[in-house]
């Protein structure tokens, strides 16, 4: 599966959303710089097939087709639309989710899942006191429940603190499993990202487009 987004944009003037264009694809994982409070939900959106851009194209596999967009990809802790409450126990969410996934989601079957993904001891804390690494983690693995999910888009990780190279580790990691990635961030994640550290080689950047000011979006090989 691939997904290519060409020059979109969203608001009067690209006022919400400059015009953008990256692509992701079945077995690997992309940056896109986002700032600014709203724009990296809205390219979450608009990269999951939830929301239609106002300049551009966004094509599933050569084709327009947000049905199957919003089929195939699944939209990960985006900012007041698909990031849980901040109360809500980890296992209410564990229970939510296998209950949309078409699994049994009684408290037997959310404590097995949560001993399966190592994560029994965060059954009654509350979503907004797991860490980072671990909070995204549990999400991701949770969007792959659903039926026909074959993509992720992880929307500003980075606002959560912690190392950008944890939740860029785990991006690779689903990846890996098959997954196509698009991790949505801020410029000064991918700063940490980019530069060479003693076990990691410096990643080149793919090619992509983008108008209207500083570049907001930019590839990562992982």
């Amino acid at each position: 599966m691939r997904i290519a987004l060409t020059e979109v944009s969203k608001g009067r003037n690209g006022i919400s959303l400059p015009e953008t264009s990256v692509e992701f694809a079945s077995g690997t994982a992309r940056l896109a710089l986002a700032e600014t409070e709203q724009r990296p939900t809205i390219l979450g959106l608009i990269a999951s097939g939830r929301m239609r851009p106002d300049t551009g194209s966004v094509l599933i596999d050569g084709k327009r087709d947000a049905a199957a967009l919003r089929r195939r990809i699944a939209l990960v802790d985006a900012p007041d639309v698909s990031d849980p409450a901040p109360n809500v126990t980890v296992a209410g969410i564990v229970a939510e989710e296998l209950m949309f996934a078409g699994r049994r989601s009684d408290p037997v079957a959310v404590s097995r899942w949560l001993q399966e993904a190592g994560a029994r001891d965060l059954a009654r804390t509350p979503i907004a006191d797991v860490l980072a690494a671990r909070r995204l983690r549990l999400l991701l693995e949770l969007a792959t429940l659903r039926h026909g999910v074959e993509g992720l888009v992880l929307v500003s990780p980075d606002r959560h603190g912690g190392d950008p190279r944890e939740w860029w580790t785990l991006a690779q990691e689903f990846a890996e499993r098959g997954y196509a990635v698009l991790v949505v961030a801020g410029e000064a994640s991918a700063a940490v990202l980019t530069a060479p550290t003693p076990h990691r080689a410096r990643p080149r950047p793919s090619r992509l487009r983008t108008r209207a000011g500083r570049a907001l979006t930019k590839a990562v090989r992982p």
